[in-house]
């Protein structure tokens, strides 16, 4: 990409290519990455697609590189160099890791105003202030990855770069905050559920997405938009305590971001999300390929599956009609929700997290702590 950007000829045949792995890696920005990556940075990709890497990695490593391009292209008018050298490196902490109020008396501190126009421009910087350092941390290590996928070394591990971040996070201390402020537990969402309980094919398909997002472990909302029919296998009905069958399904979720690199995750479901999801694929008509679709104006089903940002749209209106705050709940929160809950019922926390396919122990305990300490004796002394 050089400073007068690709030709007109190079962004088709680059989109052309991106297209062609587009089944693995789905892109809804295909026209505007093929601007800003190379030919080579596409053979990356398309490379990495053929080695099987999960497609949620392959999603942040494609829009890690993008922004990679143009931050190089903006801060050094050069283009993103192959290996960088550790100078780049710290130059990118120091643009993206930075104190608000130093910036107010010293206007060179942190990053750069044309820099920071240059990518709103480009549409890959929409926030004020100072990166978050997971964010740093996270395209750090995608940028490493990709370095050592071309068969190069980088200076990643170098101590003043990994000093420079430490001190950087340790001089502007930011408050831990989880994805969504408030859990969708059992009794949110049973208020979310009856802002849908009507047979339109909207009140349908949102119905299924929060029962089976929600019974299922507390899928993410990448995982929910791209669930396939294929992935469903109809299981034997599952009898309760009154003798009555149950329908159950099993979810076959493939690598997941906490699965390991050949581990076919798979969850179930039983009862009522069972019903509501045959519900909606019965009325739908969809009896393969995506399985949560748009909707458009007239009511007729896309073949396309939903954005992963529409499940996370979907979760916030169904919030503001329940007469709750949208700010305060996001798709997020019916994974929160389901551990959540699970502990409230006295689930052991170990059966909680072979649904939600969690692997640290002390991530899920944390919400089993919250739930009984909101509950438990301390909490109300003066009850």
């Amino acid at each position: 990409m050089d400073i007068l950007g690709p030709t007109t000829d190079a962004i088709a045949r680059r989109a052309e290519a991106l297209d062609t792995i587009a089944a693995v890696l789905p892109i809804d920005r295909r026209d505007k990455l093929a601007e800003l990556l190379t030919d080579a940075d596409v053979e990356t990709l398309r490379h990495l697609v053929n080695e099987g890497m999960g497609a949620n990695t392959l999603r942040a490593l494609t829009s890690d590189l993008a922004y990679l391009e143009v931050w190089a292209m903006a801060a050094t008018e050069s283009p993103l160099p192959w290996p960088a050298p550790e100078a780049l490196l710290l130059k990118f902490v120091a643009h993206h890791l930075w104190d608000p109020q130093r910036r107010e008396t010293d206007p060179e501190h942190g990053m750069p105003a044309d820099v920071a126009d240059a990518l709103r421009r480009v549409g890959v910087l929409r926030t004020a202030g100072p990166h978050a350092p997971d964010t740093v941390r996270r395209r750090l290590a995608n940028w490493s990855t990709l370095t050592k996928w071309r068969g190069l070394d980088g200076a990643f591990a170098s101590p003043a770069l990994k000093s420079a971040i430490r001190l950087a996070v340790r001089a502007v201390p930011r408050p831990r905050r989880r994805k969504s402020a408030k859990a969708v537990t059992g009794d949110v969402l049973a208020k979310l559920l009856a802002t849908c309980s009507g047979d339109s094919l909207r009140d349908l398909r949102d119905r299924a997405i929060l029962m089976v997002a929600f019974a299922s472990g507390g899928r993410r909302r990448s995982e929910v938009a791209g669930l396939r029919k294929e992935q469903l296998t109809i299981e034997a009905p599952v009898t309760v305590e009154d003798g009555s069958p149950l329908p159950s399904l099993s979810i076959h979720l493939g690598r997941t971001k906490n699965s390991g690199a050949r581990q076919d995750e798979v969850v179930y479901l039983t009862g009522r999300p069972v019903e509501a999801l045959n519900a909606w694929l019965t009325t739908a008509k969809i009896d393969s390929g995506s399985v949560f679709r748009a909707i458009d104006r007239w009511g007729n089903v896309s073949r396309r599956a939903l954005d992963p940002k529409a499940v996370n749209d979907i979760v916030k209106r169904r919030v503001a009609e329940a007469g709750l705050e949208p700010g305060e709940f996001s798709a997020h929160g019916l994974r929160s929700g389901f551990l959540t809950e699970a502990a409230i019922r006295n689930i052991p926390l170990l059966e909680a997290m072979d649904q939600s396919r969690h692997r640290s122990v002390q991530q899920a305990s944390s919400y089993y702590n919250d739930a009984s300490r909101k509950t438990g004796r301390a909490a109300q002394l003066l009850s």
